[in-house]
């Protein structure tokens, strides 16, 4: 017996050994995992925002990830995976650049105009995720519906924020700063496009200050 149990802890040192080897290639073969699915999702964006999600295939985005269509399949279960995939990461990316701007800003009209002009620089950019809250074909899918009520929801909720702010600081006079932050919102979602996206205009800035002085002060002479 003390023969045996000698013998196994002479063995204990390679056993341990075999064991962390086998715990690195895990650790290794996951993180190459998400690596490839990265990699996946970053190509897929760019053929999505050129064909859209209808004309984009499978075997598109095979070809340009250089890999077999069935390995594509080994990271996402269809084309409807794929996209939702695309659209999360840049929903992410989006509040990610509206917190930060928010939070860099000092005072809370800053901030308003930070929140805007963020919004909408970054939104250009997010060809998928402004497909996915815009496009009405889209509606079908299942998660479509999910994302554009987080999006809703988180841009609500950091404009009131900094409504709340400044009416605390004494800079804003607004009685319901949730419906306000409601109607600025639902403002910025119908002009948007013309606004920002229909011209040319050199200082975006300058429209944003004329957008927030409507909202604020309207148009009746004081």
């Amino acid at each position: 017996m003390v023969e045996n149990i000698f013998y196994l802890h002479s063995f204990l040192p390679y056993i341990c050994l075999v064991l962390s080897m086998s715990n690195q290639n895990c650790c290794s073969a996951m993180i190459d995992r998400d690596e490839v699915k990265e990699t996946i999702i970053s190509i897929s964006s760019q053929i999505f925002s050129r064909f859209g999600f209808r004309k984009t295939t499978v075997d598109e985005i095979a070809f340009a990830s250089r890999k077999g269509k069935s390995s594509i399949y080994y990271y996402f279960e269809s084309k409807e995976d794929i996209f939702k995939a695309v659209v999360e990461k840049e929903a992410m990316m989006l509040k990610e650049q509206i917190h930060k701007a928010v939070k860099e800003a000092e005072t809370p009209m800053q901030k308003l105009k930070a929140h805007v002009m963020t919004r909408m620089n970054t939104m250009s950019k997010l060809a998928n995720f402004y497909s996915a809250i815009k496009d009405d074909y889209l509606s079908h899918l299942d998660f479509i519906e999910k994302i554009r009520k987080d999006y809703d929801q988180d841009e609500i909720l950091v404009m009131e924020e900094i409504l709340i702010e400044g009416c605390k600081n004494g800079e804003f006079d607004i009685r319901d700063t949730h419906l306000t932050a409601i109607g600025i919102v639902t403002a910025l979602k119908g002009l948007e496009i013309p606004l920002f996206w229909g011209g040319h205009e050199q200082n975006p800035e300058r429209r944003i200050d004329s957008l927030i002085h409507i909202l604020f002060h309207g148009m009746l002479k004081r």
